[in-house]
């Protein structure tokens, strides 16, 4: 099936290489503005900003300013606004009605290019959110983390097709492996899902074990690798230096 690309900003994912996004994941104002003007001299694709870190994340005046600095800071480099919850890896516990309003905030403030949104959910207001954020403008990644195992294959892609049947944009799952096999799962689920959906996908097994997955997007047909400049936001990711070089290695001309 032919994949249908999703402008983010002046990016396309979808096409080509697979885009590097890098984290921010500062807890204080100063902390992520300092981490973006360092994270900006990279040029990454993408700036994940991972709002659970963030200390004033529930108030939106705060959230409205800290993001208005923090653009200026990036420039025109796409921006994907993150709240990870705590059972899928996030920093802050915090209850679902807090979670819907943080997100909320965020793309009704158009605060963002992108957005995550958890698949596991309540379905009608994540489907609520989905359509404010494509009434915004807003590119929508549908996510889901595991980082206890990896699933069968079939549970992996019947996964990211189920984001795909939500109208979400793009559709993220990763996944932890416990040995080799797990790793080969997660790459062959991922090749299969890339065959039949049509919309951009992003895959990674996480860890040491799954640094492949990381490198291997364009082959398999992950459309996004997460690296680092200083801190990482989950474990596996590379520097985006070396993350780079290795992606200019694998190219496919």
């Amino acid at each position: 099936m032919t994949v249908v690309s999703i402008q983010m900003r002046h990016i396309m994912l979808g096409e080509g290489r697979p885009k590097v996004a890098v984290p921010i994941t500062g807890h204080t104002s100063a902390e992520i503005l300092e981490q973006a003007r360092v994270i900006s001299e990279k040029r990454p694709d993408i700036v994940e900003w991972r709002i659970d870190f963030w200390n004033n994340v529930l108030d939106a005046n705060e959230l409205e300013s800290i993001a208005n600095n923090l653009r200026h800071e990036i420039g025109e480099i796409a921006l994907l606004t993150t709240f990870r919850t705590y059972g899928e890896g996030g920093e802050m516990k915090l209850s679902d009605s807090d979670y819907f309003k943080i997100c909320r905030n965020v793309i009704s403030l158009n605060l963002t290019d992108a957005i995550d949104l958890e698949l596991f959910h309540d379905k009608t207001k994540i489907d609520s959110l989905l359509d404010l954020a494509k009434d915004q403008g807003i590119v929508s990644i549908m996510s889901s983390h595991d980082f206890k195992e990896t699933p069968k294959q079939n549970v992996i892609v019947d996964r990211l097709k189920e984001m795909v049947d939500a109208k979400a944009d793009v559709a993220k799952i990763a996944v932890m492996p416990k040995n080799v096999n797990d790793l080969l799962v997660l790459l062959k689920a991922t090749n299969e899902a890339s065959s039949i959906l049509s919309k951009p996908i992003i895959t990674m097994s996480m860890g040491s074990l799954g640094k492949t997955s990381r490198v291997t997007g364009e082959i398999f047909g992950s459309s996004v690798t997460f690296a680092t400049v200083g801190a990482a936001s989950a474990p596996g990711q590379i520097p985006i230096e070396r993350l780079r070089a290795i992606l200019d290695d694998l190219y496919l001309d």
